[in-house]
């Protein structure tokens, strides 16, 4: 639905049930679509926070693989003569 500012003034409560609800809710200024409202996703609860720290500690805890040494990174952009390939 499609409301302008000024009109929204007066039913700004009516609006923000129906977006809440799920309906679509733009505000226009002269005629174009200036904002849109839409409902704030509720906070993860204390079991949901603490299941994602404990999978971040989990995460941390473990060590990176090793890769090719960075001395040697961009030796193969050259040849042996230390010119590029």
């Amino acid at each position: 639905m499609r409301v302008s500012v000024t009109d929204a003034k007066g039913q700004l409560t009516e609006l923000v049930r129906r977006a809440e609800a799920g309906d679509e809710v733009i505000l226009t200024r002269h005629g174009h679509a200036a904002v849109k409202l839409v409902p704030v996703k509720p906070a993860p609860d204390r079991k949901s926070r603490r299941a994602l720290m404990e999978v971040v500690r989990a995460t941390a805890a473990t060590k990176a693989a090793d890769g090719p040494a960075a001395a040697q990174s961009q030796d193969f952009l050259y040849g042996d003569d230390g010119l590029p390939e």
